[in-house]
């Protein structure tokens, strides 16, 4: 009986109906469907090649693992457990760092600024070279402390790659009171020269964030020689960062924090998620709407095919296989407009990664010069299960209590 009421219903759907007008309300309440699951899945692989396109761009930035102190700002890193975690096979650069915010002159501009002190192994850490965009990286020189800046802070101070002038780096002494009557003496004062401008296009790295020795920062701050605010691991290719998360975190114990690039930015990837699940609750909301649209041409045909059922129910139908009958019908309006609406998503996504016709601006004052997208196997499932569940609510509705004698 399942197998004659699908087989019924599918004939319904192709078959020419008494009234033009059921033909034109189906073909809306399928087309609706449509726009809208093309619009989720455009848009969801948007947001995604947004998400991929900034993960990339952290990804220059950021190490693989930042290990920092669960209690206190700072720890010491030449310790037993340190030393089995640096001698892994998979760990290629092992970099203490120490992040802190100074004052920072030049030309009676001053401003705060991260930071991040690090060593000549920071550009096997990172691919900080990929990202500098005037001179380049250098921290020490031998003869001088350098300093390579965000080129938002950098145009905040107006200074450029090899200015003769060096800049005046002020940072507040870590173990000593303010001298209220000499704050001046309060303050460890150093000098260094600009060897390169970086840019992330990202506020809080381009306008904020300058990389400078990690001897001047320690000389600034105090910090003794085996002592860092953050541990950043570089991993080979023979080993996934879960994996050896995993294993530092059992050699380190419960007393750090042990952070892949998704947890570095965790805010961001938050925001971008709920975002994401806005959007999407948004949609869906739009898909029921346009379902109304299927109660209505479902209810017309009901109306339109009372002749079949009469034949139906001589042949021995029931109310049960008349309602299945009819809901077969509109899930079936509903899956095909999905079908079409996913057909008409993955091309737009597919010919707009490939050709990029859908453009930000004129693509001269932006990072990217068309929008990116992403298709995710997972967002299309679940695009699709959410009208099959909306088309079955839909065709449920207008059939809950429909009795054969009332048609």
């Amino acid at each position: 009986m399942n197998s004659a009421s699908s087989f019924i219903a599918l004939r319904y759907l192709f078959s020419k109906k008494k009234h033009n007008a059921i033909n034109i309300v189906s073909g809306v309440s399928a087309f609706a469907v449509a726009v809208v699951v093309a619009a989720m899945i455009c848009v969801m692989s948007v947001m995604n090649g947004f998400e991929r396109v900034i993960e990339q761009m952290f990804s220059l930035f950021d190490a693989d693992l930042r290990i920092e102190s669960k209690e206190g700002k700072s720890f010491v890193y030449d310790t037993e457990e340190f030393n089995k975690v640096r001698q892994l096979s998979y760990i290629d650069v092992f970099a203490p760092c120490i992040e802190e915010t100074a004052l920072v002159e030049h030309s009676d501009k001053q401003l705060a600024a991260r930071l991040k002190g690090v060593g000549q192994d920071y550009a096997r850490l990172t691919k900080i070279d990929s990202i500098i965009i005037d001179g380049s990286y250098m921290v020490d020189d031998g003869a001088f402390y350098r300093a390579v800046l965000g080129q938002g802070l950098a145009a905040q101070l107006g200074i450029g790659a090899h200015f003769v002038r060096g800049m005046h780096i002020y940072a507040p002494k870590r173990h000593k009171r303010v001298n209220l009557m000499r704050p001046d003496e309060s303050f460890e004062r150093a000098t260094c020269y600009i060897s390169g401008i970086f840019a992330v296009n990202q506020p809080k790295y381009d306008d904020e964030m300058m990389l400078v020795s990690i001897d001047m920062t320690r000389h600034l701050y105090d910090y003794d020689d085996n002592e860092a605010t953050a541990v950043e691991i570089k991993l080979n290719d023979n080993i996934s960062p879960a994996k050896a998360k995993k294993e530092i975190i059992a050699l380190l114990g419960n007393g750090y924090n042990v952070c892949d690039r998704y947890e570095q930015q965790a805010d961001f990837f938050r925001i971008v998620k709920i975002e994401k699940l806005l959007t999407a609750l948004l949609l869906t909301f739009i898909l029921l709407i346009a379902s109304f649209n299927l109660i209505g041409s479902l209810t017309m045909l009901i109306i339109d095919k009372k002749e079949d059922v009469k034949t139906l129910t001589h042949l021995g139908a029931d109310h049960n296989f008349i309602r299945r009958l009819f809901r077969t019908e509109g899930w079936l309006i509903s899956v095909s407009g999905a079908v079409i609406g996913v057909i008409i998503g993955l091309a737009l996504c597919l010919t707009q990664e490939h050709y990029g016709w859908l453009r930000l601006g004129n693509g001269a004052n932006y990072v990217l010069s068309a929008y990116p997208v992403d298709v995710q196997i997972t967002d299309v499932i679940v695009v699709v299960l959410t009208v099959v569940l909306i088309g079955w609510l839909a065709a449920w509705l207008p059939t809950r209590n429909m009795k054969i004698d009332e048609i």
